[in-house]
């Protein structure tokens, strides 16, 4: 085999893991097709010992650096082809084939956006947020949308009721009655008919409605589902639930022997210091799998 192990997606997880095995002596890769969800964080200020903020990118290149340091190779390119091979796994990226002993997957998820102009910039400008665990304290008293499906955005919006007296929940459908009452029960405003269109504007975001009524909002959250990346492991047969998310035991270890999961691609809570916990769980577990590699004498 080419490598112990080869960590397929160079997010916080992915990158977490390879400093693990890395010290673990173990010969690692990971493969990073360049769209890490964590590229797109402005600033995190809850990922512990950074307490003045870091963005994203540059977490992401600290972890590199570390990851390197430790001898982990890291490779830009998308992984088209995940099989079995004598033993382990066969992996093809760009035209370019590995094989590893083992795998993790640390690919992660994307948002689904809504469709609108100027889309990434008002996330780098923040009136354009994904994620309240990670950021509803920055949003603290301001005037916050939640947009999406009753059923995602309800508990979104109660959630954000914690840190302000101004939310409004945008429907991306009709809502019954029962919805309604429950809304205005939590001190949660309803959109009077779904949204038509969004855009950026000076004070934040400007919202039409069906009804031609014109709203803006200081921070609009979407809360209109993801994209799993778990397809690889899943056409090897792994095991999944309802919306993609891969199913791990307390090892990190999927349905299919050989193969480990962390971070998004693993867990519903979407937070940095999560697949940090998962790389480490992952990548001390998968060390134990490998054959011994004691150090030997001079």
């Amino acid at each position: 085999m080419d490598y112990d192990c080869v960590i397929i997606g160079g997010g916080p997880a992915g990158l977490t893991a390879a400093i693990y095995l890395g010290r673990f002596r173990r010969k690692v890769v990971v493969v990073d097709a360049g769209h890490s969800r964590a590229m797109a964080i402005p600033e995190s200020h809850n990922y512990p010992g950074f307490a003045d903020g870091i963005t994203g990118p540059d977490l992401l290149m600290l972890l590199r650096k570390q990851a390197e340091q430790y001898g982990a190779e890291i490779l830009r390119g998308t992984v088209t082809t995940l099989e079995r091979q004598d033993g382990g796994f066969r992996v093809v990226l760009d035209g370019r084939s590995l094989t590893a002993a083992s795998v993790l997957m640390a690919t992660g998820l994307t948002d689904k956006a809504p469709a609108m102009p100027g889309l990434n910039d008002a996330v780098a400008e923040t009136s354009i947020r994904y994620c309240p665990v990670c950021d509803a304290y920055e949003a603290m008293d301001r005037n916050v949308a939640v947009y999406g499906a009753i059923e995602d955005a309800e508990g979104k919006a109660r959630f954000m009721r914690t840190y302000s007296r101004k939310v409004t929940l945008l429907p991306q459908h009709p809502v019954d009655g029962d919805a309604g009452l429950r809304l205005r029960q939590a001190g949660i405003l309803l959109a009077p008919s779904p949204p038509v269109d969004l855009r950026p504007v000076e004070a934040g975001i400007a919202v039409e409605l069906q009804s031609g009524e014109r709203l803006t909002f200081d921070i609009v959250y979407p809360a209109l589902g993801c994209k799993v990346h778990s397809d690889l492991a899943v056409a090897l047969g792994a095991h999944h639930n309802d919306v993609g998310c891969l199913k791990v035991d307390e090892k990190q270890r999927t349905t299919v022997d050989g193969i480990w999961a962390a971070g998004d691609v693993v867990s519903d809570l979407h937070q940095l210091s999560v697949a940090a916990g998962h790389a480490g769980i992952a990548a001390t577990a998968i060390h134990h799998a490998l054959p011994p590699n004691f150090r030997q004498s001079e």
